[in-house]
């Protein structure tokens, strides 16, 4: 039984990547997801690639597909009356009430705890924060380039000294991040209702997050005075947990964390025996006091061949090593492929391809579909809550539904 939350309703009220892929995450390990949109409006995430803010990629909105595949998509006004009461119908059938809407939104379209408590005192509520659910910035909105990014120290401690700027964040760094925790808390309040008998109130925030990503410096910095030291590739004291160009201008990565255990061998991969026995490099220890000299004999020999000639002579060391590789390249990685990570969508006319949650259950890779276009599933989710066609009719002359 692979789709472990089957059963389980999920009502998100939420925009953007962060909190909808959490979303997206339980969808996958088996939920039922519904996703309220604004009828006109949507979500606004839904704009990026055709205002331009993202490349556009013609027949696929990649940024709303990655975050909302998988779920029904109802377009629904919930600050009219009339939309107001399908939402309580629809918060009545949900387990989970999943939303990132700022405290003031919350109170205007009463969609906080107490007010969704009211209708379902059995519902799991689930926030995601920029900065947290208390403290002074409560009210303010946040984005993972500010708040998991910038405020969290992943921009400062990843930016080399001198750089003329700080290194920019790829999309949705933190976002993808921020959701995992927050679907792993989804379920474990599932399990804590099930054993228990009492919901709980989830809060995740892409501040908290970048923290836990950050905890060894986090924590160091509190223990040590100036916190650890910039990880540049001159100053890591093991020159065989670090990175080396190759030939053609590529680069491998190497994490032989255990430098006595695989140094001789590598060096026979290497070709050059008379590294082992260079009483400069002869341990650990020795390496560490000629660290410059060592790591210059390394750079030249990775330099002599390319990429494809290293990949193959160490194809079976017993060390850990890994190309430094492109997401074009995660396509066509064959252990990529193997697992299911990257799994085909079928989208009709073309497939594209979408990245799956890490979590796997009972050996299985989730199957995944497409995200709903912006209220694709209004008139089949109105039928389902009670509604007849004449209903649904006058609701779309109200505005209420698209």
């Amino acid at each position: 039984m692979h789709d472990v939350l089957r059963g389980v309703k999920v009502l998100e009220v939420a925009q953007w990547w962060f909190t909808p892929s959490a979303g997206a995450i339980l969808r996958e390990w088996g939920a039922e997801v519904i996703k309220v949109e604004h009828p006109v409006h949507g979500d606004p995430q839904r704009g990026l690639v055709t205002s331009g803010m993202m490349p556009n990629a013609l027949d696929i909105n990649y940024m709303v597909e990655q975050s909302n595949r998988g779920k029904r998509s109802i377009g629904l006004d919930i600050g009219k009356p009339q939309g107001r009461e399908i939402l309580d119908r629809m918060i009545d059938w949900a387990d989970v009430f999943l939303t990132n809407f700022l405290p003031d939104s919350r109170a205007k379209y009463r969609i906080d705890v107490e007010d969704v408590r009211a209708r379902n005192a059995r519902i799991i509520y689930a926030r995601g924060h920029g900065a947290g659910h208390r403290g002074p910035e409560r009210e303010k909105g946040g984005f993972d380039a500010a708040s998991f990014w910038a405020r969290g120290g992943v921009a400062y401690h990843l930016t080399a000294d001198g750089a003329p700027a700080p290194v920019q964040q790829r999309p949705a760094f933190g976002d993808g991040t921020a959701a995992l925790s927050l679907a792993g808390a989804v379920s474990a309040a599932l399990f804590g209702r099930e054993r228990h008998g009492e919901p709980s109130v989830i809060d995740v925030s892409l501040l908290g997050t970048a923290l836990w990503v950050m905890s060894p410096d986090v924590v160091a910095a509190g223990v040590i005075d100036g916190g650890l030291p910039p990880m540049t590739r001159e100053a890591i004291a093991n020159p065989i947990a670090n990175c080396y160009r190759t030939g053609d201008g590529r680069w491998l990565w190497f994490a032989m964390l255990q430098s006595d255990r695989y140094w001789p061998e590598l060096c026979e991969r290497l070709e050059r025996p008379d590294l082992i026995t260079d009483e400069r490099f002869s341990s650990a220890s020795a390496r560490a006091a000629n660290l410059a000299a060592c790591m210059a004999e390394l750079e030249q020999t990775f330099a002599r061949q390319p990429l494809a000639h290293w990949q193959q002579q160490l194809a079976d060391v017993e060390g850990v090593w890994s190309t430094v590789q492109s997401a074009a390249e995660l396509h066509t990685d064959p252990q990529v492929l193997a697992n299911g990570y990257l799994p085909e969508v079928d989208y009709g006319s073309k497939a594209h391809r979408l990245v799956a949650n890490p979590a796997q259950f009972d050996e299985q890779p989730p199957e995944l579909t497409p995200a709903p276009e912006m209220g694709q599933h209004t008139e089949e989710i109105l039928l389902e809550f009670g509604s007849d066609w004449e209903q649904i009719a006058a609701l779309k002359e109200a505005g209420v539904v698209n």
